[in-house]
């Protein structure tokens, strides 16, 4: 769960509600510092992901957008969205699973330690995050020829 108010958008970072309660914070790159300000659309409050529609009477406080009455966006509806919205690709759709597996395996094969990944992933177990950042082959081998000492030498001649 990620409410406005949790937004440090000088920063590129909010505290958000992970499964069980914890609550940390989360970092984010230029594309969604970018897109962050068009769906907020100056709200101050509320939820981020909003859906269409005006909520019903029984969701929690924290899921109604004080502001416009509408509900938080369900994972349902974002995977809806989300595989809508990719389908136009050779090898679409995509899931939001999909998404999650990409993310920690390009950084997983760009070098980021097991830490850095628990941290971007929100796992708390090194065998749960195992099952998301598989590194493929050619992964592998690049990963080793940018980090071949020998290599790194030549280039600086």
């Amino acid at each position: 769960m990620l409410d406005v108010p949790d937004l440090d958008t000088a920063n590129r970072c909010a505290v958000v509600t992970r499964k069980g309660g914890a609550r940390e914070v989360i970092a984010w790159q230029t594309g969604t510092a970018r897109l962050l300000p068009r769906m907020l659309a100056g709200r101050k409050s509320g939820p981020v992901f909003l859906t269409d529609r005006r909520a019903r009477s029984s969701p929690a406080r924290n899921d109604i957008d004080p502001s416009t009455g509408r509900n938080r966006l369900s994972y349902r509806r974002a995977a809806e969205l989300f595989e809508t919205h990719t389908e136009r690709y050779g090898d679409g759709p995509y899931t939001l699973h999909q998404l999650r597996h990409s993310r920690l395996t390009h950084a997983a094969e760009e070098g980021a330690s097991t830490p850095v990944l628990m941290k971007l992933s929100g796992h708390t177990s090194v065998r749960s995050l195992a099952k998301y950042a598989r590194v493929s082959d050619d992964g592998l081998r690049q990963y080793q020829a940018d980090s071949d000492p020998a290599a790194r030498r030549r280039a600086g001649r």
